[in-house]
C-alpha cells in the first residue's frame, strides 16, 4: 500500500489526489492519514539522527570512556 501512498504523493500535482485516489481505489482519507504519518516519522527520524550525533559527540569527547549512564548524565544536563 506504501508504494500507491508514494506513487500518489509523486504525481498529485499533476492529476490531483482525488482522481489518484478514485483511479487506484484508495480512500483519499487513508492516503492523507499516510501523508500525515509519513512526516511525522521523518521529523522522528530527524530528531533521532541528531540525538545519535550528540550521543557520538560526547563519546568522543570522552576518548571513548563515558558509557551510557554517563552519557545520559551529561545529556540530562544539556537539557536532552
Amino acid at each position: 500500500m506504501t508504494g500507491l501512498y508514494r506513487f500518489i504523493e509523486a504525481e498529485k500535482t499533476t492529476f490531483g489526489v482525488a482522481l489518484l485516489c478514485r483511479l487506484l481505489k484508495v480512500a483519499r482519507s487513508s492516503f492523507y492519514a499516510w501523508a500525515e504519518g509519513e512526516a511525522a516519522r521523518r521529523r522522528r527520524q530527524e530528531a533521532d539522527d541528531a540525538l545519535a550525533y550528540k550521543i557520538t559527540v560526547l563519546h568522543v569527547a570522552s576518548q571513548h570512556t563515558y558509557g551510557a549512564p554517563r552519557i545520559h548524565a551529561k545529556l540530562v544536563r544539556l537539557g536532552h
